[in-house]
């Protein structure tokens, strides 16, 4: 058996192993459900505003220039023109399906038509099913197609992840279809898969293996989707032969081998597993995506429900990194966290998929667009930060994108049915349930999480048996739910799975009340670490802190502008608690007349933060916060502040005296740094991340201010035969050879710049010589 039919053998032979036999649920239509107010209708209106603003004509820009057409309109700029170019039309083809689908507002159909209509005209003219926006794409393609493969986690073939480029369209092509009904969407997405199919049709499995290092997105979701569609096996062998062993055969042996991984490269992975599983009623793949549910919110997430680190997934036993970055959990990681929590949940309902989705909705997603429209990248959890916001009409980055999806699919999951007509009913958010199908209607009224309780009224074409499932959520103390119909308490059947079940005569009009006590938590970061956070019910506290001005509040069209660089405040200046552990959150009191507002004066250690309140976050915008506490207990505290202090002072000189800085081997800071190379390669050594080769390979620092003066490198001591030249746009500034006389430790040496060189970009350089390779490079930075 030859390679390429040896993968596929193994795949398909665990297919006829066990089944899926659990009766799943199903997900309502998006419109089947309709929001009411609440903060989420609002985000909704917001992002609906957004969309409606955005000029379709420049979002296809990409796209008809690579099919050879004349564009209507220039592209838009920023990641739309920098290499990544039409990945937000793909994302808006998907946002503008459930935006319509949720709203039914005719205006959001009419543009979904006429940029699908415009697409077609673009994939006609190619010819052969293409359809992508990527700057020069078909001779890349026709490069990948001979088997000529160069792929490392941020590019293939030199060009920006074009795999995860065009699953985008891909995505936005099924929801068009799936989601809105546009008939015209399938029969292109079928056309584009079957361009797909070619495309690998004479590469070896391993060729593709290798191709898949790149980014690529939820390809095997899509292929699965396409299968599901059709019911044709070619699709299905394309989505496994698109699934990356590499990270699947950890998962299968319950590994967790993700420290130092691109987080949302992987996560859409694991989305295509469970795909696949679900379309192939297949347990093995089911079982590898739940293991990597577990281990990334159990172990990986923290309060917000938000993970990694300048979008990695930091050490699970050491989150220092993220509380001290500014680079805190990637929205499109959580994203899409939501999507594979929505799939496990349908498969096997359990109160603890609906848990996290209700935790990472309120305290991330909902927090990740401000009430005037932009879209959050990074939320840092470094105590005093704060986060930048998009610029509507400038900012493309993959968090817009995403960004423009989120809040059109809130309805998706507030409740779902089994085959029987039960209804379950998972989160606790105002909106009309109206299931046609069955002649049923439910209208959830509330002002949760401000008031404890919902109402959950019944409009029925008759009177109907069916069991009412409600979930009971992990912050409510154990026993301590209650349930009245039209007034009078009722016993409820418990499923066991965290849903209590009413299961009765319903008829119209009968009214529901759920009464959800909610308590004060505190919760530890997950590495056990002396770092707090608080949360009341599944809302996440937060303290307002505005104490420095920020610079980039709103992110301007750089290819880093998502970053929230202004001023760090140092950590030895933020509040600090102090207390008995297992009484931090009995000391928060309630402030009157302002509901889900407290004050810790009891647990704050620093006079000056006495009358500090804690407030949900998701009600901080624009505003520099405090999410989790340095904490230390009361006979500690005074060696615990000289502590912190001591360590803060190192590292805020070395801030205050940085310009510019790349985390080599790292996806998006090599990207933003303009990385070019030849026969080199990226890779993990004692979890932190370095680039090494060959070849050679440099970046681009920005330089904007002229006030550096140095560029500043981290290598490790211990390497041996490592010859490599360091030169700064493109003049030889010193040669660099590694004995090991250092040890086995990280050192930096520091490399002048000639005054002559001193301008706004700054090219730093490293080539090997004779004929050895370059010393693993673990950081750049541009020094003052």
């Amino acid at each position: 058996m030859d390679t390429k039919s040896c993968l596929l053998f193994v795949f398909l032979s665990f297919f006829s192993s066990a089944v899926i036999s659990q009766d799943k649920l199903k997900g309502y239509k998006f419109q089947e459900v309709s929001l009411l107010e609440s903060a989420f209708e609002k985000a909704q209106l917001t992002d609906k505003n957004y969309m409606l603003s955005l000029d379709a004509d420049r979002l296809l820009s990409p796209y008809i220039r690579e099919s050879g057409l004349i564009p209507k309109a220039t592209s838009y700029g920023n990641w739309e023109n920098t290499g990544l170019d039409g990945h937000t039309c793909g994302h808006y083809v998907s946002a503008l399906s459930f935006m319509y689908a949720s709203t039914r507002d005719i205006r959001l159909k009419k543009k979904l038509d006429y940029v699908i209509d415009e697409l077609e005209r673009c994939q006609i003219k190619n010819g052969d099913g293409y359809l992508s926006g990527i700057p020069g794409g078909k001779e890349m393609w026709n490069q990948i197609r001979n088997g000529n493969i160069k792929a490392s986690s941020s590019s293939l073939n030199g060009k920006w992840v074009p795999l995860y480029n065009i699953h985008k369209i891909y995505s936005g092509l099924y929801d068009a279809y799936e989601i809105a009904g546009n008939l015209k969407a399938k029969k292109m997405l079928i056309s584009l898969t079957d361009w797909c199919i070619n495309l690998v049709s004479k590469l070896t499995d391993q060729q593709i293996q290798t191709m898949l290092k790149s980014e690529y997105g939820g390809l095997n979701e899509v292929f699965a989707n396409v299968y599901s569609l059709t019911s044709d096996e070619k699709y299905l062998k394309l989505a496994l032969q698109f699934s990356d062993q590499s990270i699947l055969k950890p998962l299968e042996d319950k590994k967790d081998a993700l420290n130092g991984l691109h987080a949302n490269t992987q996560i859409p992975k694991v989305i295509g597993f469970q795909q696949i599983a679900s379309v192939s009623n297949n347990n093995e793949l089911s079982r590898a995506a739940e293991f990597f549910w577990e281990t990334v919110v159990e172990h990986r997430s923290v309060s917000i429900g938000g993970n990694s680190v300048r979008e990695h997934f930091n050490p699970s036993k050491d989150f220092s990194l993220m509380l001290e970055s500014r680079e805190g959990p990637e929205t499109c990681n959580s994203y899409n966290m939501l999507k594979l929590t929505k799939q496990l949940f349908l498969q096997e309902p359990s109160s603890k998929y609906i848990d996290y989705y209700e935790r990472t909705l309120y305290n991330h997603i909902l927090t990740s667009q401000r009430s005037e429209g932009g879209f959050v990248y990074f939320t840092p959890m470094r105590p005093g930060h704060y986060r930048t916001y998009s610029r509507n009409q400038e900012s493309f980055w993959c968090c817009v994108g995403s960004g423009l999806e989120n809040h059109g699919k809130y309805g998706e999951l507030i409740y779902a049915h089994n085959s029987l007509g039960d209804i379950y009913v998972n989160l606790f958010i105002p909106s009309k349930l109206d299931w046609k199908e069955k002649g049923v209607a439910l209208i959830q009224q509330n002002n949760f999480p401000q008031q404890d309780f919902t109402t959950i009224k019944l409009k029925l074409n008759n009177k109907k048996k069916f069991a009412l499932n409600i979930r009971k959520p992990s912050w409510v103390t154990n026993g301590k739910i209650s349930i009245l119909v039209n007034g009078e308490n009722i016993d409820v059947k418990d499923l066991g799975n965290g849903y209590v079940s009413v299961d009765r005569l319903w008829s119209t009009e009968d009214l529901v009340k759920v009464i959800l006590p909610m308590h004060s938590s505190a919760e530890f970061i997950p590495d056990g670490s002396d770092w707090v956070s608080f949360l009341h019910g599944p809302v996440v506290l937060a303290a307002e802190m505005d104490t420095l001005s920020q610079s980039n509040l709103t992110a301007d069209g750089s290819r880093m502008g998502h970053i929230a660089s202004g001023q760090l405040l140092p950590i030895n200046q933020v509040p600090l608690i102090s207390g008995n552990k297992s009484e931090l959150a009995a000391k928060l009191i309630p402030t009157s007349n302002t509901p889900l507002s407290f004050t810790a004066d009891a647990i704050i250690a620093q006079q000056k933060y006495k009358k500090m309140k804690l407030v949900p976050f998701y009600s901080l915008s624009e505003k520099r916060y405090v999410i989790y506490f340095p904490y230390s207990t009361l006979e500690n505290l005074p060696e615990k502040s000289k502590a912190v202090e001591r360590a803060e002072m190192e590292k805020m000189k070395l801030e205050q005296e940085t310009v510019d800085l790349v985390n080599t081997g790292e996806q998006q800071p090599e990207s933003d740094h303009n990385f070019k190379g030849e026969k080199t390669e990226n890779g993990i050594f004692r979890e932190n991340h370095f680039r090494t080769g060959s070849g050679w390979f440099s970046y681009q620092l920005n330089n904007k201010d002229l006030s550096a003066r140095k560029v500043q490198v981290l290598l490790y001591g211990a390497e041996k035969n490592r010859n490599f030249d360091v030169l700064i746009n493109d003049v030889l500034i010193e040669t660099v050879r590694l004995n090991g006389e250092k040890g086995d430790i990280y050192f930096t040496r520091d490399f002048l710049i000639p005054a002559q060189l001193l301008n706004k970009n700054i090219v730093v350089k490293f080539q090997t010589i004779d004929g050895t390779k370059i010393g693993n490079i673990f950081q750049v930075r541009l020094m003052k």
